[in-house]
């Protein structure tokens, strides 16, 4: 077993050194992380300059991008093998419902998944890294459970851990992903100069928490885990869209 991990906090964080030790022992591990804190990177790629790769004395490789471009550099021309699992985190703080689409930790798994590789993602609730050390346990019983029962198709799961020790861990769900309000609204100050900036606002508040959704899991101490996809296609409505769209396709 191969094991490529990898995060949006950088590689000297502590989620990702403890997810690291965590696996140890269940496979070949390779560390590939941003060298700074990617939050909110979501999938983006660097295209407009080239990229550096460098060695940490733990071991750990590190690139001044995304993690996206570290999971790709990766797998396309850094490492001499192809991974079994690409495992992304623990990330410092939740990546719950909406989160998913803006999370650099989901998107590094995400990387794996397009690439046909079985890709997990680790969030602990709550920044700070309070309980960290159950966090890394659950992540290492998720590893182990897929090795011993991998999934039959392409698989992206989304793994949300509460910051709880373990003996108010109340066990694991399989969930779907809920929903949020709109964020706040941004944040408006000044430069020394007088010129205007903005701070991107809080997340909203959760709009959808229903009893099979990731926020609700949590609510209850329960580990999330929700199997993404990537099939942005709005099915139900491809009917009415091509109704709408009829004297477009007509016209050349």
């Amino acid at each position: 077993m191969r094991i490529l991990v990898s995060n949006d906090d950088g590689y000297n964080a502590a989620g990702i050194e403890a997810l690291t030790e965590a696996l140890r022992g269940l496979g070949d591990i390779t560390v590939v992380a941003p060298e700074t804190n990617c939050s909110g990177s979501s999938n983006s790629l660097t295209l407009n300059r080239p990229l550096s790769v460098r060695q940490a004395s733990n071991g750990f490789f590190y690139v001044n991008g995304t993690p996206s471009d570290c999971v790709h550099i990766a797998l396309t021309g850094l490492l001499d093998f192809r991974p079994d699992l690409v495992v992304s985190g623990i990330n410092n703080g939740a990546n719950l419902g909406d989160d998913t689409l803006y999370s650099g930790t989901v998107a590094a798994a995400t990387e794996g998944y397009l690439f046909g590789i079985p890709s997990i993602a680790f969030s602990l609730v709550e920044r700070g890294w309070k309980h960290l050390d159950n966090a890394a346990r659950v992540a290492r019983q998720v590893v182990e459970h897929h090795i011993a029962q991998p999934l039959d198709s392409k698989v992206l799961l989304n793994v949300n851990i509460p910051a709880v020790p373990s003996s108010q861990l109340a066990g694991t769900r399989v969930t779907r992903l809920g929903k949020r309000h709109p964020s706040e609204p941004v944040i408006k100050s000044a430069t020394p100069y007088g010129e205007p900036v903005y701070w991107i606002g809080p997340v909203g508040n959760v709009f959808d928490a229903g009893a099979n959704t990731d926020f609700a899991a949590i609510e209850e101490n329960y580990v999330s885990v929700t199997p993404l996809r990537l099939d942005l296609t709005y099915h139900e409505q491809l009917d009415a869209v091509t109704r709408w769209a009829g004297p477009l396709c007509e016209n050349p």
